[in-house]
């Protein structure tokens, strides 16, 4: 006699059990907390430590969101800013956020009303961008975009751009109107664990306009190029 014809995994599962199984929950809460950046830089001002980081709790289609940037030079916070957000899906591979921003570091605190996208636009760029209003009329766009180049499944090329630009002069944080800076990193990363990555890279830096002009008249540099070690993880 031939054999019996292999039985499927849930042949004996009775069907309301079966059905609860095979059913998607999208209304399950998750999160997710990631270091992109958390490294070390030699830059024009001294050693620096730099961070970039970001985490989110919630369902499929909502999220709260809370990102953060930021740098320290010879134990002092330079320039660095967090954004809370809601975070909603409104199309395959896009979100809409809206939520607030505060700067602190030198110069006074600023804080914005933010609304901005963030997905994956054509090629899988991972991009961001954000538009903010704050106080006595100030405005700023930021937009951000990287990319992930997989030489093998642990070794990845990281290219990066972010841009800043200001609706009007801050002068108490060095800043002018129109495009305030640009900068352009390059990291390589080896996956230990796709958690844990350290990476090695090269970062170029640039200020523009206003900003650029502020930024020589206390005797620093508009343009600088900075080696950068860090570790990439998230949990």
């Amino acid at each position: 006699m031939p054999p019996d014809p292999p039985q499927h995994p849930m042949g004996d599962m009775p069907y309301p059990s079966m059905a609860a199984m095979m059913q998607m929950d999208d209304t399950a809460r998750t999160a997710k907390v990631l270091f992109d950046q958390l490294e070390w830089r030699n830059t024009a001002e001294g050693k620096a430590a730099v961070w970039d980081a970001w985490g989110w709790y919630g369902g499929d289609y909502n999220k709260a969101w809370l990102r953060t940037e930021g740098e320290r030079v010879g134990g002092t916070t330079q320039n660095a800013r967090a954004d809370l957000l809601w975070d909603h899906i409104f199309a395959r591979w896009w979100s809409v956020q809206s939520g607030g921003r505060r700067d602190f570091g030198e110069g006074p605190a600023r804080t914005w009303a933010a609304i901005g996208v963030q997905g994956l636009a054509p090629d899988w760029f991972d991009t961001e961008a954000t538009f903010y209003v704050g106080d006595q009329g100030r405005t700023a766009v930021r937009l951000k975009t990287e990319y992930q180049l997989l030489f093998t499944q642990r070794l990845i090329l990281q290219p990066e751009g972010e841009a800043n630009l200001y609706g009007k002069p801050d002068p108490a944080r060095q800043l002018g109107s129109g495009l305030s800076d640009l900068e352009i990193g390059l990291r390589l990363r080896y996956e230990v664990r796709r958690e844990f990555a350290p990476y090695i890279g090269v970062v170029w830096s640039r200020r523009f306009g206003g900003t650029a002009d502020r930024v020589r008249q206390s005797g620093g540099d508009v343009s600088d190029v900075q080696f950068v070690a860090g570790l990439r993880a998230w949990f």
